[in-house]
């Protein structure tokens, strides 16, 4: 659905996305991740035509979003980081201005504001002013003129920012809706929010890509070692023999406590395996096991692995606004 090859951004000095190439497979929600300043935001603008490349092509239906942009951008919908609302329009005349911006008109234009205003649930405030909306609903009115013109793609920056607990839910259950229809971009650096609702999950680390995968091959790749930890009511020196005939332990940990012993260990191999042969071992001998857990890495030890290289300040990722005045100019 969309090609992106080899695009490079530069401000003067400053590499914010370099040789960056990824797709979009259409019918997905993909969710693009990265510490701030990594260089999503500057993607999508590029993605959407807002803002021009140093380098590099990026394609939208085999449109190419700079030589066909009329094409390429009738497939697309976007909401910016900062919604593009005209606060003292309700959302029923800021969506009309938007709709006959992108070319409808009459009956179609009609069905088309109440088929976006369904959709965000946003028809009970149709005709209050937008400044007088909650901050989560003015989020409703942006994503409401993003899906007007029905386009194929929805680009979503960072749509949950500066939401209370029960508005991110109620938007994240509206991307998942969108979802069932479209092809979704989501950008956020909320680890937990691209979990819940994205399929495919791409990590920029200074203006370059550095993972593309499903959340759970993610965690599969860069899970490590299983950690495993258990209580026995038993001493120490017995738990550590019951422990040294077990093939997989790669660490070991134990020590005293209240006449238990508080185990942790790591394994390299299979741990469901492991914890059986465990729990098996402790039987035999008599000894009682009053907890066993298991855990690996999750999305967010492996976010701050493959960007751990990338501080505020560094090379690559989003410029200041004042270099990116001075560049558009």
């Amino acid at each position: 659905m969309i090609q992106v090859s080899h695009l490079t951004k530069r401000y003067g000095e400053h590499t914010a996305v370099s040789d960056l190439s990824f797709q979009i497979e259409k019918g997905q929600i993909y969710g693009l991740l990265g510490p701030n300043g990594a260089g999503k935001s500057t993607t999508m603008n590029i993605m959407t035509g807002c803002l021009a490349a140093t380098s590099g092509q990026v394609t939208v239906g085999g449109w190419d979003i700079f030589e066909d942009a009329a094409k390429a951008k009738k497939l697309l919908g976007y909401l910016p980081e900062r919604p593009p609302l005209y606060l003292d329009r309700t959302p029923s005349e800021y969506l009309t201005f938007v709709g006959r911006a992108k070319g409808l008109a009459g009956a179609e234009l009609e069905y088309q504001l109440s088929y976006v205003m369904e959709v965000t649930r946003i028809t009970d405030v149709s005709h209050r002013l937008i400044k007088n909306l909650s901050k989560g609903y003015q989020q409703r009115v942006g994503i409401a003129q993003a899906l007007l013109g029905n386009p194929e793609v929805i680009i979503l920056d960072e749509p949950t920012v500066g939401l209370d607990p029960k508005q991110i839910i109620e938007i994240r259950t509206l991307i998942h809706q969108l979802g069932q229809e479209r092809t979704v971009i989501l950008s956020s650096h909320i680890l937990s929010e691209v979990r819940a609702v994205c399929q495919t999950i791409l990590i920029l680390s200074k203006g370059r890509l550095v993972a593309c995968d499903t959340p759970e091959n993610l965690e599969r790749r860069f899970a490590g070692a299983a950690t495993v930890e258990l209580t026995a009511e038993a001493g120490q020196e017995e738990v550590r023999r019951l422990l040294a005939v077990l093939p997989g332990i790669v660490r070991l940990d134990v020590r005293e406590e209240g006449g238990k012993s508080l185990v942790s260990l790591e394994s390299a191999g299979d741990e469901e395996r492991l914890c059986r042969e465990i729990f098996f071992a402790f039987s035999r001998a008599d000894c009682p096991l009053l907890r066993m857990t298991t855990a690996r890495a999750g999305l967010e030890e492996i976010f701050l692995e493959l960007t751990q290289e990338d501080p505020a300040g560094a090379a690559g990722g989003e410029p200041q606004a004042g270099e990116r005045e001075e560049e558009e100019r």
